[in-house]
């Protein structure tokens, strides 16, 4: 992955994909920990946790991590802020509801991107209630969980609203080969569907997107690059 580009390395030892069944710390500990171990000696690029648990955070940090990525937005287990704090790591806030088994039960909205903005401006709180400094915060709008496909659309298409610009943090999207693309693409496997992600991809860095989260690495930072360069030129060419 760091040979084909990527900036930041994102380690996870539980799925959190609809229905999944949860993984205990012991377990999730003996998963992520030798890999995090094994990277961090062998390059100096970020290592992120992907965790909601506190102590896989802090054991993550301890091993060379630099950043935790928590689905959760600090709902599951607040004592990950502090954590993260204590380790000086980034910490990814992702905007979710309830638990990847229901999730979908939550995915009522009224007005989506203001619910989406407000309940991570919550999770911003606790976190720098906890220590976090503002500029460690990553926000991510949550693609897939707790949202129908039009809710995940809906929040790519509106990253650059001003209910989550006014958040004034960079933003994390993931949206590679998750199920919401076969609302576009039909009932293609997982595998299937890194053309689309990369629609989405290409989609969200041009509304806002800081960092993208995607499997297919090589292929995912043409695609960034370009629409980078596209996104650029937008904003240094003054609108008609």
């Amino acid at each position: 992955m760091v040979e084909a580009g990527a900036d930041i390395v994102d380690v996870g030892g539980e799925s959190t994909r609809p229905g999944a069944g949860v993984v205990d710390a012991a377990e999730e500990m003996g998963r992520v920990l030798p890999v995090i171990r094994g990277i961090a000696a062998q390059t100096r690029t970020p290592v992120s946790v992907d965790t909601y648990k506190a102590s896989v955070a802090r054991a993550a940090i301890e091993a060379g991590a630099v950043i935790v990525n928590d689905i959760s937005g600090l709902a599951y287990d607040p004592a990950l802020a502090q954590v993260a704090a204590e380790g000086r790591a980034g910490l990814v806030l992702m905007h979710m509801r309830g638990h990847s088994s229901e999730m979908y039960a939550h995915a009522q909205y009224a007005d989506l991107v203001s619910e989406v903005g407000a309940e991570l401006r919550v999770a911003m709180a606790v976190a720098t209630r906890a220590g976090v400094p503002r500029e460690a915060i990553i926000l991510d709008p949550g693609v897939g969980f707790a949202k129908r496909p039009e809710h995940s659309f809906g929040v790519l298409a509106r990253l650059d609203d001003p209910a989550l610009t006014a958040l004034d943090r960079p933003w994390l999207v993931g949206p590679s080969r998750k199920s919401f693309l076969r609302a576009a693409l039909g009932d293609l496997p997982p595998a299937g569907r890194d053309w689309g992600t990369a629609a989405a991809v290409t989609a969200a860095v041009l509304v806002g997107a800081h960092i993208v989260r995607v499997h297919a690495v090589k292929e995912m930072v043409q695609v960034v690059r370009v629409a980078d360069k596209i996104r650029a030129l937008r904003a240094a060419t003054p609108s008609a």
